[in-house]
Parts: structure tokens; sequence; C-alpha cells
């Protein structure tokens, strides 16, 4: 019997844990997708033809995304 109490008083918050690691998740998923990672690289190339950003500051900003494509790949890699 305390045993189904339990799991009725625990349910909400056991859910809400469910809930917030799907979005953890998807979250992650997407700061890590390749897809925006190379989006933020053609904004990056768009914006030193604009001559924007100097060449200083467009190459530690693709040095960083260029690192998170090469993380990403390794994840892919290991799964």
């Amino acid at each position: 019997m305390a045993f189904i109490l339990d799991d009725l008083l625990f349910a909400p918050l056991k859910a809400l844990i469910f809930i917030g690691e799907k979005v953890h998740n998807l979250a992650r998923e997407e700061h890590l997708g390749a897809d925006s990672v190379r989006q933020e690289l053609r904004e990056l190339y768009m914006k030193i033809e604009r001559e924007e950003i100097s060449e200083e500051e467009f190459e530690k900003q693709e040095e960083i995304l260029v690192e998170r494509m090469e993380a990403l790949e390794k994840i892919k890699g290991n799964k």
C-alpha cells in the first residue's frame, strides 16, 4: 500500500523531471546541431565580406565554430 501512495505522490515530480530532461536534450541538440553551426559560419563569412567585423575577430569566431563542428563529428562518431 505504501508503494502505491509513494507512486501517486511522486508522479507529478517524476513527470516534471521527465519533461525537463526532454527539454534539456532538445536544447542541447539544437545548440550543438551541425546545421546551426553551419548557419553561424555562413553568417560569419557574410560579415567578413561586408567588412562588418575585423579579420582578427573573424578568425577567433571561426576557430570556435570549427571546434564546435569537430566536437559534433566526434560525438556523432561515438554513437
